[in-house]
């Protein structure tokens, strides 16, 4: 299972983007996951929550943002999404086509609990 090692490395992000001191206030981390990264949403979310658990991030969730697969036609200029990674284009069936998203695997955002939402 290859998410474990995403997820030991999302965490390394975290650890490298957020104080030590303010660990314990990450409460997201948005990741954004192509059709055809090779990740599994949600056994990703599952190695993350166990790897985390018994650390300062325990309280952290991830929220994923899926890229579908995109595909632009070098012939026609037809951009055209699809979920199987089908590359001919569906409008001329032209063959020179290149791939603009679907194979993304990346966290884009930190976010940390507000000092004023915390209860004291």
């Amino acid at each position: 299972m290859h998410e474990l090692s995403v997820a030991q490395s999302i965490l390394d992000i975290v650890h490298q983007s957020v104080p030590q001191d303010e660990l314990a206030d990450v409460r997201i981390v948005r990741v954004k996951v192509g059709t055809f990264s090779g990740v599994v949403a949600d056994s990703l979310d599952f190695c993350f929550s166990a790897i985390s658990a018994e650390t300062p991030l325990a309280k952290a969730r991830l929220e994923f943002e899926h890229i579908p697969f995109a595909v632009e036609c070098r012939q026609c200029q037809k951009t055209f999404e699809n979920d199987i990674g089908f590359v001919v284009c569906p409008v001329c069936g032209g063959v020179d086509t290149a791939v603009l998203s679907g194979r993304e695997l990346q966290v884009t955002e930190i976010e940390l609990e507000n000092e004023k939402d915390k209860i004291a």
